[in-house]
């Protein structure tokens, strides 16, 4: 389990919220709107109401104890540049903030951001490729109650093949493909005899509560 926080509430933030806490991990959702603090509660393990912009608030929170907080701070650009830089002078790990155009995303960056996301326009690449040039990972429909997730390996698979890990009839999962960065190079549908390590991503297709358990065991 993991522990986040999402500053800003709005369509973005508390989406981004509630499909972390439904993946089972602590959210600290944080708005300045008491309404919609209150709508995000049921899917939050905490929801406060706070002005993200006053330092000392913030400071409050404890944030440097979190893997990583997103910041979707509605479209005043000065709002998110502030938080962002008291998260970095706090000592947050890992800030995702939502850029509204190129040159606040080069502004967000120098002023703390580890990643700066563009939620339309990413929205708008991934429609037009998947048109252009279709994937398999983005067009296998799938039901509610499954996914298909990219995961690093746990270390307990690391140095051993996938037919001593058996993990269609361990864990119920199937891993269709392999990406490999040391060397870059991907598998799809990989051999029984391969051996997995630290530097692998698995593309894992199972239900998400077997997908759940083998991200727990990190």
């Amino acid at each position: 389990m993991k522990h986040f926080a999402v500053i800003g509430l709005g369509n973005f933030g508390f989406s981004a919220a509630k499909s972390l806490f439904e993946d089972g991990h602590e959210v600290l959702a944080i708005d300045v709107d008491k309404a919609r603090v209150q709508a995000i509660d049921p899917y939050a393990t905490e929801a406060v109401v706070l002005d993200a912009t006053d330092k000392e608030a913030l400071k409050s929170l404890g944030l440097e104890n979190t893997d990583a907080v997103i910041v979707s701070a509605g479209t005043k650009i000065s709002t998110s540049i502030l938080i962002c830089l008291y998260l970095q002078e706090i000592g947050v790990k890992k800030i995702l903030a939502k850029a509204l155009d190129d040159d606040h995303a080069k502004i967000l960056k120098r002023v703390g951001a580890n990643e700066v996301i563009h939620p339309e326009r990413d929205m708008a690449l991934r429609v037009s490729r998947g048109l252009s040039r279709p994937n398999v990972l983005d067009f296998i429909p799938l039901a509610d109650e499954f996914d298909l997730v990219q995961v690093g390996p746990p270390r307990e698979f690391i140095g051993k093949s996938l037919r001593d890990l058996n993990l269609r009839a361990k864990y119920n999962v199937h891993i269709i493909a392999i990406k490999e960065l040391v060397p870059e190079n991907f598998l799809l549908v990989p051999p029984a005899s391969f051996v997995i390590k630290d530097s692998d991503i698995l593309i894992m297709l199972g239900k998400s509560e077997d997908i759940r358990g083998i991200k727990a065991l990190k």
